[in-house]
């Protein structure tokens, strides 16, 4: 399993790019995963379904399954955040996946920049970033791909996706 992160400030379209890598991927005969950090509080469940009720009434995990997909629902309870490779071996081995987050983490980073963020690019500070997705021109004499040349893009992904270390 390979593995890259995709980099950028909030608004960049960093999840947008990722929508739009997957399929082309998919399209080359690769089976992609992804992995999201969220900085905020969230839940993928609903207060009144079985699973949430379990939860609340203290599971450790719950773990839906039904004949399309499953989930697994881990409470943290205040034990530290996983890191990214245990996150990574929680997931079932494919051909790549991308990283979207982890800003901080020692995994090589593309980053996704687009001006009108008004925001400085993070290549600058981040010796970890390899190459450079954006609206603009080449930059930091990093290798580049325009925004919305996904073909390109994809090939970037693939150049600098490394073997996941679990």
């Amino acid at each position: 399993m390979r593995a890259v992160g995709l980099a950028g400030w909030s608004g960049s379209g960093k999840t947008t790019l990722i929508a739009r890598l997957i399929p082309e991927l998919n399209r080359r005969g690769l089976a992609v995963s992804t992995v999201k950090h969220a900085h905020h509080g969230f839940d993928v469940d609903r207060p009144g379904k079985d699973s949430y009720i379990h939860r609340a009434a203290g599971a450790a995990e719950v773990l839906v399954a039904s004949p399309d997909r499953i989930a697994l629902m881990r409470e943290l309870r205040g034990a530290p955040e996983p890191s990214l490779a245990e996150l990574l071996a929680l997931l079932a081995p494919v051909d790549l996946v991308l990283i979207e987050g982890f800003k901080r983490d020692p995994i090589a980073k593309i980053e996704v920049f687009r001006a009108a963020n008004g925001k400085p690019p993070l290549y600058a500070k981040d010796p970890r970033i390899v190459a450079l997705v954006s609206d603009g021109a080449p930059a930091g004499g990093l290798p580049h791909a325009q925004i919305d040349d996904i073909p390109a893009a994809a090939e970037l992904v693939l150049r600098y996706a490394q073997p996941v270390v679990l």
